[in-house]
């Protein structure tokens, strides 16, 4: 729909119908209480890029202030001012004709002045005999006392996720540090693991966040930043935790070599039977919980098994494990290695073994013999789903760059 010069209560001016309707409802709100406009010009910079102002709109807008001659905004008080351009120039700080009127068209558009026309198209005040303005042409501050309360509340969301951003980029900086003195002190110590590999996962996640990075970029970074020091952390207790064993053993070894040298038959394990006694059960190794990780990664990793949701979407765990149980039996895995894993590793851990192997169902021979393996391992302690969700969303990145 085209716009044109539309007459309005304000005057004739080319307009949108989205300014004409903004006008129409500043003059036929309630009256508003007072406000301090120097607050309100506060809130109106803190949420400037919520209107896509510039800095200079900004300063156009605080000279349009100064000629109100009031602190408070009121009704009672009228609420048009009425300067020329060459005075608006000088308290802009001496900004030219053309770039004024470029940011004065700016905040109108944004909806915080309303320009308010005369016959002739100039700015000027109706004065009574004692001096007091009866009618002013120039531009109406009334939509900054309508939305006074409507721009404190922007100035808050504004401030609120500037503090949460800048929280997300100092646990992305914290966390880069300990991923990168982690690798480093295992690369010098020789640590059994494949590092140069683990530190290319690091250096993909860094190199993925832009130059202007925004928060959500930031938050999704720090996520898998943080699952990668965790699994880190979790490899290198893992071996810690095998070392100590094994120089127990050799300590325990030497201690019952060393106090009976000449007896043979008390290094020789003796039968339950033997000694008259039925055999006692060995006992289970109880592993702590797996790591529980966003629903939103497990997608962003696995995307295939949104394929076996009903509407072929996925908003919930129940909705996961639902699809898990069909690609369970698509790809010929038993019930019992299926109910086994959910026992071990829990529901939802074992919907996203499920959804991992898909990703890699070319690859394994048996998917059911490979879930009952990683459901073993996850019993004795040894098993994180991090390093599965990283390989598929590492192996995911680089099927997009290829086909890009």
């Amino acid at each position: 729909m085209q716009s044109g010069n539309v007459t309005t209560p304000f005057g004739r001016r080319p307009m949108t119908l989205a300014l004409v309707k903004g006008q129409l409802e500043t003059a036929e709100r309630n009256p508003s209480k007072p406000v301090d406009k120097w607050k309100v010009f506060r809130d109106v910079c803190e949420a400037k890029d919520v209107f896509g102002l510039q800095d200079r709109s900004l300063a156009v807008l605080h000279a349009l202030l100064s000629f109100y001659p009031d602190t408070e905004l009121s009704d009672e008080s009228g609420l048009v001012v009425f300067p020329s351009n060459a005075q608006l120039s000088i308290r802009a700080h001496g900004i030219a004709g053309t770039t004024l009127r470029r940011h004065l068209a700016a905040l109108v558009e944004a909806g915080l002045i309303q320009r308010r026309d005369s016959p002739n198209g100039k700015r000027y005040a109706h004065r009574s005999r004692g001096g007091e303005i009866e009618d002013a042409f120039g531009f109406s501050l009334a939509p900054l006392l309508a939305r006074a309360a409507e721009l404190a509340g922007l100035a808050q969301q504004v401030a609120e996720e500037r503090l949460r951003f800048k929280r997300a980029k100092e646990a992305l900086t914290l966390c880069r540090r300990d991923v990168r003195k982690l690798i480093s002190a295992a690369m010098e110590e020789g640590a059994d693991g494949d590092w140069e590999e683990i530190e290319g996962m690091y250096l993909s996640l860094v190199a993925r966040l832009p130059r202007s990075p925004r928060r959500e970029d930031v938050d999704a970074v720090v996520e898998e930043m943080q699952m990668l020091r965790e699994e880190i952390v979790n490899l290198l207790e893992i071996q810690l935790k095998a070392e100590k064993t094994d120089g127990n053993a050799v300590q325990d070894g030497c201690h019952i070599q060393n106090s009976n040298p000449e007896s043979i038959n008390e290094l020789e394990p003796s039968s339950g039977k033997e000694q008259g006694e039925m055999p006692s059960p060995e006992p289970k190794r109880v592993a702590e919980p797996l790591k529980a990780f966003p629903l939103s990664m497990v997608l962003r990793a696995c995307p295939q098994i949104a394929d076996y949701a009903p509407g072929s979407r996925i908003d919930h765990w129940r909705e996961l494990m639902s699809a898990a149980v069909v690609v369970r039996s698509m790809l010929k895995v038993s019930p019992s290695a299926y109910q086994e894993a959910c026992e071990v590793m829990g529901d939802q851990n074992a919907a996203v073994a499920i959804a991992c192997i898909l990703e890699r169902a070319g690859h394994i021979n048996s998917a059911g013999g490979y879930l009952r393996d990683l459901t073993r391992k996850a019993a004795r302690g040894e098993f994180g789903l991090g390093p599965m969700l990283m390989a598929a969303m590492r192996a995911n990145a680089g099927a997009e760059k290829r086909s890009a």
